[in-house]
């Protein structure tokens, strides 16, 4: 009798315990997204207080390889912004980048550093980790494609493994410049236009080494689309993205992301969501937007579906695949972070 009733109290013990673990494990709060990119929502992640570290439009995000997670803003109190996955505030810098708008991480012998574009100031700055600039890039006025620094309105870099440089011209005359590491100017392609190879709002740029041979994926906002083009400026591939004017792709592992400024096109102000693509670039997951649909193949027009987002900008994914969302135009609010479930 001593054994059944030791016997019966274990299995009562030990399915309380997977009860209580199964309650933990669920998330707390609604829960978005499609298929297995379901997240959580944390739209106060952010432990900085405003008073003393503004932001204005917060433009873009990236986690460098101590795990840190750093913002720049076009807030010239602080242009950047370090926290760690926390929310916790670490550090910040930055006064002198009115125009502060593309942020990209890459990495030399080892050292990380940073590539910022200025659409106020016409340039692109290549800084140290704590704001030192090391190489400013002016407009490639020597390409014979601008007639003056004004018509140069970069958006966006991105960095190959040797060091080269591209800047996407999103705001300007939508050409995609190549420099060396040294800031000389190798070549140019795109440029605004009504066929297929050129752009309009090449919005962002960044190296895709999923399948290999890099290429690169260009955004083409205002056409709902990405553009694959070989390192030497060839289109082969347009990602049909239909109602989503898309931002910056950001590579993590196998998955595509970006942030959907507004849909179905940009005249509907407040309409963000953000996009998930597998690496076959089928769309799989839409957060705060309508599920993915596809007919025989086609992907259907994709738009908001839940108030969650203004105008998403930019999405930052860390190590753990939690997604980190900054927004423009949107009361000046901190970046959200979504946690993945």
């Amino acid at each position: 009798m001593e054994r059944r009733t030791f016997l019966r109290s274990s299995a009562l013990a030990a399915a309380s315990f997977y009860i209580t673990k199964d309650l933990f494990a669920r998330p707390k709060g609604p829960v978005y997204g499609h298929q297995n990119m379901r997240y959580t929502l944390d739209t106060k992640w952010s432990m900085a207080d405003s008073s003393r570290f503004p932001v204005k439009d917060c433009h873009e995000m990236v986690q460098d390889k101590k795990g840190r997670i750093i913002l720049l803003t076009n807030e010239t109190k602080n242009n950047v912004l370090i926290y760690n996955k926390s929310g916790k505030l670490l550090s910040s810098w930055g006064t002198t980048f009115p125009g502060a708008h593309g942020l990209t991480l890459a990495e030399e012998n080892g050292e990380e550093f940073l590539l910022i574009t200025d659409t106020d100031k016409h340039q692109v700055y290549k800084t140290t980790m704590d704001g030192k600039i090391l190489l400013t890039i002016d407009a490639p006025l020597e390409s014979g494609k601008y007639k003056k620094k004004e018509e140069f309105v970069p958006t966006e870099t991105t960095v190959t493994d040797n060091g080269d440089i591209y800047i996407a011209d999103g705001y300007g005359a939508q050409y995609i410049s190549r420099f060396d590491r040294n800031g000389k100017l190798l070549g140019i392609f795109g440029g605004r236009g009504e066929g297929t190879q050129f752009l309009d709002n090449a919005h962002g740029i960044t190296v895709d080494r999923r399948k290999g041979t890099p290429t690169l994926l260009v955004t083409d906002r205002t056409r709902n689309c990405f553009k694959r083009y070989s390192m030497s400026g060839e289109l082969q591939e347009v990602i049909e993205l239909p109602g989503a004017c898309v931002c910056r792709p950001v590579i993590k592992k196998d998955n595509l992301y970006a942030a959907v400024l507004r849909a179905p096109d940009m005249n509907v102000e407040g309409s963000g969501f953000v996009t998930i693509l597998d690496k076959n670039n089928k769309v799989v997951s839409n957060i705060g937007g309508t599920e993915p649909k596809y007919v025989d193949g086609k992907l259907q027009r994709m738009q908001q579906a839940e108030k969650i987002f203004v105008h998403p900008h930019d999405v930052c994914v860390d190590n753990d695949e939690n997604v980190y969302v900054a927004q423009w135009a949107s009361g000046k609010v901190y970046p959200y972070k979504l946690r993945r479930v």
